[in-house]
């Protein structure tokens, strides 16, 4: 009778440890310092497209709330290359969305010529979400569909107003 009752309190604690922190495994809105030491704050995700492909999506903004969020879409070198500008589609269901290339404006992208990443300005994509929905992002010509499950938009959506410090 003595096993069974420590194996019941055993799995009630871990059922209880699972429930008490769900969000131990989903990585965090944080502040970090950009390539000159300027303090930002952001996501960073690794996202798997439909051809199980691994791309790194970082959504960041330096400075305070209400200055322009940035899309940073990150590829082993030479999986990433293409003309610029090139828009990022974003669908959500019937919603959709073009997201300009801003790659040629990081000073320190437009100088790296192992073409590895793309920015784009995601404000436009945040300030017409209402809720964290789950997005599809196409890339024509480097990934047909990378899909964004709801906790990235909700961390992207949290990029947008977390204040710094």
């Amino acid at each position: 009778m003595g096993v069974l009752r420590r194996l019941l309190v055993s799995v009630l604690a871990a059922v209880m440890l699972v429930l008490l922190t769900p969000g131990a495994a989903i990585a965090q809105v944080h502040e970090h310092q950009d390539e000159n030491g300027a303090p930002m704050v952001r996501s960073l995700e690794s996202l798997r497209d439909l051809d199980y492909q691994s791309w790194q999506a970082v959504a960041y903004r330096t400075g305070k709330p209400g200055n322009p969020v940035v899309l940073r879409i990150v590829g082993y070198p030479g999986k990433l290359r293409l003309e610029h500008p090139a828009p990022l589609l974003v669908q959500a269901g019937v919603k959709e969305w073009q997201l300009d290339d801003i790659t040629l404006e990081n000073s320190v992208l437009a100088s790296d010529g192992r073409e590895a990443a793309a920015e784009f300005a995601l404000d436009p994509l945040l300030n017409d979400l209402s809720n964290n929905r789950p997005l599809r992002l196409f890339l024509p010509g480097v990934f047909n569909e990378l899909p964004v499950p709801p906790y990235v938009v909700g961390e992207w959506r949290e990029v947008q107003t977390e204040p710094l410090g």
